[in-house]
C-alpha cells in the first residue's frame, strides 16, 4: 500500500493509535475494499496553497488534467460526503452540511489557543481542520464509519503534509482507549443518538482536564424532553432530544458546574440538503411538505443548540 493509505496508517503509528490499524483489517463492511482501492488512486498533486478556512482544501498552480479527472473519480467514490465543504485542486466537494455555517456560530465563542482537542463523533475531520485553523495545537477526532474516516485520509493526504495534527481514528467513545486527558472536548450531533445520554456526557468528562472546556451540540426541543416512537425526521437512532434545561442538568451532574447557552437555531434546508456529493434524501424529504415546522412524523422541526460548559 503507498499514497494516501501509507499515510494513513503512518499518521495512526505516529499518535500511537496503531490499534487503528487492526479495525479496519478486521472490519467486514462490504464496501471497505472499494473505499481503499479509491483512496489508493489519489493522485500525488503538489499542493502550492493550503486553506483550513471555509472550504478545507488545497490548490495548485496548474495540476494535469489526467491527474485532476482521477481525482475527482477517486473521491465520488466515496460519496455521500456529510460534513464540508472542501476544495482540492479546482474541485468543490459540496457536502450536505454547510459545516461551516454550524462552525461560525460556534468558534467566537471559544479561545483554542495552544489546546489539545478531541472531536467526538468527528465525522470526516472537517471541524478539526477548523479548530487547527483556531489555534489548537492538535485535534484528536473519533467516529466509527470508516467512511468518513477514510474520507479524512483523502483530504488529509494533501492539506495535512505529514504533520498529523488532525487525525481521525476509525471507534466510539465507548471504545477509545484511556488517553491523557484533553483541554478541550467536542461532542457535536452525537449526545441523541445514544441511548444514555446522560451517561454520554460523563464519559466525555473522563476525557477532559479538571480545569477543560466541554462544547456540546444537540437537538433540542422546547419543553419536556422528547422521546421519538421510532423515528425522528426520517432518522432511526434517535433516542432522546432534550430541553435546555434537562441538558444542562446533566453537564452539571457530570461536574461541569459553569454552561453557557451560546446558540439556539432552527436547522434549514440551506444548511443541511441534497447535493451531488450527497445524492440520498436529506433535511427537505423529513419536514412536513405542508407545515415545514414540523417533521413528517408530527414533531417540532429540528432546532440546535451550542452549549459551552466549564469546570471552573
Amino acid at each position: 500500500m503507498a499514497g494516501a493509505v501509507e499515510s494513513l496508517l503512518s499518521a495512526w503509528r505516529d499518535a500511537s493509535a496503531a490499534w487503528a490499524i487492526d479495525i479496519v483489517q478486521r472490519a467486514s463492511h462490504g464496501d471497505l475494499p472499494r473505499w481503499l482501492a479509491a483512496l489508493a488512486r489519489l493522485p500525488d498533486i503538489r499542493p502550492d496553497e493550503i486553506s483550513l478556512g471555509r472550504a478545507v482544501g488545497a490548490r495548485a498552480t496548474d495540476p494535469p488534467r489526467e491527474s485532476s479527472e482521477r481525482l475527482e473519480a477517486a473521491l465520488k467514490a466515496l460519496i455521500p460526503w456529510r460534513k464540508g465543504p472542501f476544495h482540492l485542486f479546482g474541485i468543490d466537494i459540496d457536502s450536505e452540511w454547510r459545516s461551516d455555517l454550524k462552525w461560525s456560530r460556534i468558534a467566537p465563542h471559544l479561545d483554542l489557543g495552544g489546546c489539545r482537542v478531541l472531536d467526538v463523533g468527528s465525522g470526516n475531520g472537517y471541524y478539526g481542520w477548523r479548530m487547527l485553523e483556531a489555534g489548537a495545537t492538535s485535534v484528536v477526532g473519533i467516529d466509527p464509519s470508516l467512511l468518513f474516516v477514510l474520507q479524512h485520509a483523502a483530504i488529509s493526504y494533501y492539506v495535512d503534509r505529514g504533520q498529523y495534527r488532525n487525525i481521525v481514528l476509525p471507534v466510539g467513545l465507548e471504545a477509545f482507549p484511556p488517553a491523557e486527558p484533553f483541554d478541550v472536548v467536542f461532542s457535536m450531533g452525537v449526545l441523541y443518538h445514544r441511548r444514555d445520554p446522560a451517561a454520554h456526557i460523563r464519559a466525555l468528562a473522563g476525557h477532559a482536564r479538571n480545569d477543560a472546556t466541554l462544547v456540546v451540540e444537540s437537538l433540542v426541543v422546547n419543553d419536556a424532553p422528547l422521546r421519538p416512537r421510532s423515528r425522528y425526521a426520517r432518522m432511526r437512532n434517535v433516542w432522546l432530544i432534550p430541553d435546555l434545561a434537562t441538558l444542562q442538568a446533566w453537564l452539571g451532574d457530570a461536574g461541569f458546574a459553569y454552561s453557557d447557552v451560546v446558540c439556539v437555531s432552527p436547522t434549514t434546508i440551506a444548511e443541511q440538503r441534497r447535493t451531488a456529493w450527497m445524492p440520498y434524501e436529506s433535511l427537505a424529504a423529513a419536514l412536513d411538505p405542508d407545515d415545514p415546522n414540523r417533521t413528517v412524523e408530527g414533531y417540532p422541526a429540528p432546532k440546535r443548540a451550542v452549549i459551552i460548559a466549564r469546570r471552573k
